[in-house]
C-alpha cells in the first residue's frame, strides 16, 4: 500500500512524496489521515527550521479513521474502546525517564524529551505528521476515540487543549470567577478558543485586543462583550485608558496574552490591574525579548503570573467537554476554520497562515 506525505524538503518549500505504508507492529495503530490544522509552529519550521528537523513531515493538528491496530491495543487512553473505523486523536509522547515524568507525572507537558506527531525527526516509518494520507501512531503514545466529533471540531482539537491548558493554569491562581473582567490579548485560533471556553465557564466580562476586524467580529460571537482594534489608537495609553473605562477604572482582573509579540508581552502587564494576573500564553519559539518595569508592573501591583505550555494527555478529556459544550450553547467554534486546502497546495496553506489571510488554515485530505 502506497501512501503521500508532504515531506518538508527545504525552507519554504514541501515536496508531495510517495512511499510504502509500512506493516505495523502489535503496539501501533495505523490511521488514514482525514485532515490537519496548520499552526503557528508549523510556519515557523516551514519559514527557517529553528528546531533543525528538515527533512520532515509536519502537521500536529490532526485526527485521521483507523485503518489496522496493533494485536495489544483494545482501548484508547481514557479505556474507550477502538476498533478499525473509528475517529481518533493523537496527544503527546512521553519519554517516562526524565526527571519530570518521574517526579511530576501530572505535568507530562514538562518532559524533557516529550515527542509531538508532526515534529518527529524523519525516519524508516515516514508517516510521522498529520500532512499526508496515513499516520502510525507509536507505541506508549496518548490518543483518543472521538467518533462522535465531526470532522471540524476534530481539526479543533489540539488547539482547544492549548487553551483549556491556559485556562487551567490560571485557575490555580484562584482569580477566576463568573465576575472576573478577562482580557484576551491576541485573537488568533488560541486566542479565540480561550475567549470561548471562558464562555463556557460562565465568564460574562470578557475583553479582546487584536489589530483584525474580522477577528474580533469572531471574538464577540465566542463571547466576548468589548472589543479594541489596537490599530486604531496612536497612543497606546489612550487604548489603556478605554480598557480601565470598561474595567470599573481599575483595569482587568485577569488578562491571557496570547499573541507572540514581544510588544504585547509587554503591554499586558499595562492592562492588569492590582492585585490581579496574567496567563502568558503565547510563546512556543523565541521571539526575542519583551521589557516590564518590576517595580510598577509587579511589586507594585502583586500580580500573580502564570506561565502555559502546550497540555498535558489529562486535558484532553477536559477539551472535548469543552467542544461539546462549545456547540450546545450555539457557540460557533467550526468558523474558526477559514481555509481549507488539499496536500498538493500545503506550500500555499502555510502562505497563506503565514499573512494571516484567515484564522485557522488546514489541510483536509481529498480521498474522504
Amino acid at each position: 500500500m502506497q501512501g503521500r506525505v508532504a515531506m518538508l524538503t527545504k525552507v519554504g518549500n514541501f515536496e508531495v512524496q510517495n512511499y510504502k505504508v509500512p506493516t505495523i507492529k502489535d503496539d501501533e495503530i495505523l490511521i488514514k489521515v482525514e485532515g490537519s490544522g496548520v499552526c503557528g509552529t508549523d510556519a515557523h519550521e516551514f519559514k527557517s527550521d529553528p528546531f533543525g528537523m528538515i527533512p520532515v513531515v509536519l502537521g500536529h493538528e490532526g485526527t485521521g479513521e483507523i485503518v489496522k491496530i496493533g494485536k495489544n491495543i483494545k482501548v484508547d487512553s481514557v479505556g474507550k474502546k477502538i476498533s478499525t473505523g473509528d475517529k481518533v486523536i493523537t496527544s503527546t509522547l512521553v519519554c517516562g525517564e526524565c526527571h519530570y515524568c518521574r517526579n511530576t507525572p501530572a505535568k507530562s507537558n514538562m518532559c524533557e524529551n516529550v515527542g509531538v506527531y508532526g515534529l518527529i525527526l524523519d525516519d524508516e516509518k515516514k508517516f510521522n505528521g498529520y500532512f499526508g494520507d496515513y499516520m502510525i501512531i507509536r507505541k506508549n503514545s496518548t490518543f483518543y476515540n472521538v467518533s462522535d466529533l465531526d470532522l471540524d471540531l476534530r481539526l479543533l482539537v489540539e488547539p482547544s487543549a492549548v487553551a483549556i491548558h491556559a485556562i487551567e493554569r490560571a485557575k490555580t491562581t484562584g482569580l477566576l470567577n463568573f465576575d472576573t473582567s478577562v482580557l484576551v490579548q491576541g485573537c488568533g485560533p488560541i486566542g479565540l478558543l480561550v475567549i470561548a471556553a471562558l464562555k463556557t465557564m460562565g465568564i460574562k466580562n470578557i475583553i479582546a485586543v487584536d489589530g483584525n476586524n474580522n477577528r474580533l467580529k469572531l471574538a464577540e460571537e465566542l463571547g466576548a462583550r468589548k472589543t479594541f482594534n489596537f490599530t486604531e489608537y496612536t497612543d497606546f495609553e489612550i487604548l489603556r485608558n478605554q480598557v480601565e473605562t470598561e474595567t470599573d477604572g481599575i483595569g482587568a482582573e485577569f488578562g491571557f496574552q496570547c499573541t507572540g509579540s514581544p510588544k504585547a508581552a509587554s503591554n499586558i502587564w499595562k492592562f492588569v490591574r492590582r492585585t490581579g494576573g496574567i496567563c502568558e500564553v503565547g510563546f512556543f519559539v523565541d521571539n526575542g525579548e519583551s521589557s516590564i518595569n518590576p517595580h510598577h508592573d509587579i511589586c507594585n501591583k502583586e500580580i500573580t503570573l502564570v506561565g502555559s505550555w502546550v497540555y498535558t494527555p489529562q486535558e484532553y478529556p477536559i477539551t472535548l467537554s469543552f467542544l461539546e459544550t462549545a456547540k450546545e450553547i450555539g457557540l460557533p467554534i467550526n468558523k474558526l476554520i477559514t481555509h481549507r486546502y488539499p496536500l498538493s497546495k500545503m506550500n500555499e496553506a502555510l502562505e497563506t497562515n503565514i499573512r494571516m489571510d484567515g484564522i485557522k488554515v488546514v489541510y483536509i485530505n481529498e480521498e474522504f
